[in-house]
């Protein structure tokens, strides 16, 4: 994350429900509007079964108690639909912690189905990252005053509800403080199935852009597993860096009333506001559920590890410097590596630490290698600028370098076939992915960055895959993308940067000055 992501330049806007109350219809100056009652207006495309999780799950329910279902998940609207299914379905509770959860189109859907699972009863606890969050005051406390829905913030005080003003005095007189984010992103259901990855909840991260999508990957999983990322949930929830929407903001009058979601409903409703492809394939998840389980895509497994940060790492007695449980876990597996360490990462900014650590592999005869973004193919300039100064230093390691192509053919295999089916071109794509293949039989699916950020100050947490089927399954979506038609290779003689053109070329200069230890 971009140090000026803070004035949300970079981004798109965290809940940003200005347009959502385009949508949602309350109001504490004025009655809430009348909204134009269409009882049947999703009856076509909501469930019309009795079906749970409980029920979905009964066939696989005693491999759950002691074994740990993984099922990896490429491509964005699987991962979407999953998500929609998993909240349609959900009896007791639904946990949501999430760096980034936009309002397009994807995050209002979403949205609607975490609203609909609460006025079922379900009781809904969301937690947000600070930095990302431009709503206004009114628009999170009428979300909130959902008698099942609790909304927190994580480390407030630097965006929510403060002024440009405000957000410069805060970074310039606790840069640290101002700075340590909660990147976790997990989504649990039930103590019975989490999603956890790279993906934030906007449609880029799903495919489903028409300019530009992300790589990406997150895990589904199943089972024992899942206690290890409720603990984690629980630490940050009932930590004192996480409040509760209502101390943060403060606003009068907050009328909420049975109607305050109808236009929500309706909107996510609208054939005209998705892709019909999409509510078809969420009837169909518990045939395709079915499917999981007998395509031998799903795998159990007795160990896999969650591995989370602690809320407020980073304690300051070493400035920005701090490091966390995912740092040196990470650092542990690379340093106990015997044959090879593939890795993805959308950022690649390495201290000396980092880079001793790849020199160290390769002497002990590791085969390492890096698939990371081109200039070309890359939305952080900030963090590009920081590679560029390193990228020589860390080829001097021995390891490889690859550099995502803007237009890999193999985009095609992961963007929405709904889209392919609209567009008549294929969108840019950038690699958002991070992943780590060791010796191809480890495998870490997560949301740690290479960069000083994810090893210093932001929170992170992946999972520790130790199935050498995952493993092989994962690196074979790796090895078409370190193909030449996918990614360039970089070295000491060659790099790709000037087939950015000139003008991402020029935008980068500036971006250099920042200094990469803050990247």
């Amino acid at each position: 994350m971009p140090p000026n992501a803070i004035f949300g330049s970079m981004f798109k806007t965290l809940l940003s429900l200005s347009a959502l109350f385009l949508l949602v219809s309350c109001s504490g100056d004025q009655p809430p509007q009348t909204v134009k009652a269409t009882p049947d207006f999703c009856s076509s495309i909501h469930r019309n079964d009795s079906l749970s999780i409980t029920e979905a799950l009964k066939p696989i329910e005693e491999q759950m108690k002691n074994k740990t279902g993984v099922f990896v998940l490429e491509e964005g609207g699987t991962s979407m639909i999953t998500r929609a299914w998993l909240s349609e379905y959900a009896e007791k509770k639904i946990d949501i912690q999430y760096f980034i959860f936009s309002t397009d189109n994807v995050g209002l859907i979403a949205l609607d189905y975490i609203v609909r699972a609460a006025d079922r009863g379900v009781k809904v606890r969301i937690l947000l990252d600070d930095i990302m969050v431009e709503a206004k005051a009114h628009d999170l406390l009428v979300l909130d005053a959902h008698e099942n829905i609790e909304v927190k913030i994580y480390n407030p005080g630097v965006n929510l509800g403060k002024n440009l003003i405000d957000k410069y005095t805060i970074l310039a007189n606790d840069f640290r403080g101002a700075n340590q984010r909660m990147h976790n992103k997990t989504f649990t259901v039930d103590d019975k199935v989490v999603i956890t990855g790279g993906r934030n909840i906007a449609d880029e991260y799903f495919d489903y852009d028409h300019e530009y999508n992300f790589r990406d990957r997150d895990v589904l999983i199943l089972g024992k597993a899942v206690g290890q990322v409720e603990q984690s949930f629980e630490l940050f929830w009932n930590h004192s860096l996480s409040v509760a929407v209502t101390e943060v903001v403060t606003t009068k009058d907050t009328i909420i009333t049975g109607h305050c979601f109808d236009r929500l409903h309706q909107y996510a409703c609208d054939t005209l506001n998705f892709w019909p492809q999409v509510r078809d394939r969420i009837q169909q998840l518990p045939q395709a559920f079915s499917a999981i389980q007998q395509s031998g895509g799903l795998v159990w497994l007795d160990s896999v590890c969650f591995v989370s940060d602690f809320p407020g790492k980073n304690d300051g007695s070493k400035q920005l410097e701090g490091g966390g449980m995912t740092t040196f876990e990470l650092m542990k597996l690379v340093a106990e590596a015997k044959t090879s360490v593939d890795i993805q990462s959308p950022y690649l900014i390495t201290t000396e630490l980092g880079q001793k650590l790849f020199r160290g592999a390769v002497k002990r005869g590791v085969r390492v290698r890096i698939l990371t973004n081109s200039l070309a193919s890359t939305d952080n300039l900030e963090a590009f600028g920081g590679y560029q100064k390193c990228r020589n230093a860390l080829l001097e390691t021995g390891i490889r370098i690859f550099e995502f192509r803007p237009d890999a053919p193999v985009r095609y295999k992961v963007m929405a076939s709904a889209l392919q089916k609209k567009l008549s071109y294929a969108p840019i794509f950038g690699l958002h992915a991070k992943s780590m293949v060791v010796d191809g039989k480890t495998t870490v699916i997560g949301t740690f960055n290479l960069d000083p950020r994810s090893a210093n100050l932001n929170t992170e947490c992946f999972a520790v895959i130790y199935s050498e089927q995952i493993a092989q399954g994962v690196l074979k979506g790796m090895e078409e993308e370190f193909k030449p038609e996918n990614a360039w290779e970089t070295t000491k003689t060659y790099n790709p940067d000037a087939l950015a053109g000139k003008q991402k070329n020029t935008d980068l200069i500036h971006k250099k000055l920042i200094p990469k230890e803050i990247l």
